[in-house]
């Protein structure tokens, strides 16, 4: 659901159509956050004008913790943005993918991963910070819906 170093932040569960972003915790860690939340850090990263960049470098601005969400085992997602050297290395063709959340291993270290419908999986922290996710059902067993599937066409 969540890797065990997301744990200790504040997470919830994520909801089903929901937009999602890759994000790197300050644990080092790769993990999802809303993109509304996505967008606030894109914009708090941004200085405008020359005092305030000179600020930002004397004194850094705090970094609040997002709130991490948590996937499911079993839930569908559709990724998007994937890179061109991921693409190639899993044999993917395209860079928007549905794939099903899961988890590998039950050992310690990072556990969340993304099963592709060539039956590859890949970790979570390969992901690219800022990658694009849509969560499209919370479980494998839920029907595709035609707003799931009208997203799909589209992207």
């Amino acid at each position: 659901m969540c890797d065990y170093s997301l744990m200790a932040l504040p997470n919830r569960l994520a909801l089903s159509g929901e937009e999602l972003v890759s994000h790197k915790f300050q644990t080092g860690a790769m993990g999802l956050i809303s993109s509304a939340e996505g967008k606030l850090i894109d914009e708090a990263a941004k200085p405008k004008g020359l005092m305030q960049r000179i600020r930002c470098l004397l004194n850094p601005p705090h970094m609040w913790q997002c709130t991490a969400v948590c996937v499911p085992p079993g839930a569908r997602l559709s990724v998007r943005d994937i890179s061109s050297l991921l693409q190639r290395e899993i044999s993917l063709q395209g860079d928007v993918q549905e794939v099903t959340f899961t988890q590998t291993g039950a050992g310690i270290g990072f556990r969340d991963a993304m099963r592709f419908s060539n039956g590859r999986e890949v970790s979570l922290q390969r992901l690219s910070e800022g990658q694009r996710v849509r969560v499209l059902s919370l479980s494998s067993g839920e029907e595709s819906t035609p707003a799931i599937e009208a997203y799909l066409v589209n992207q």
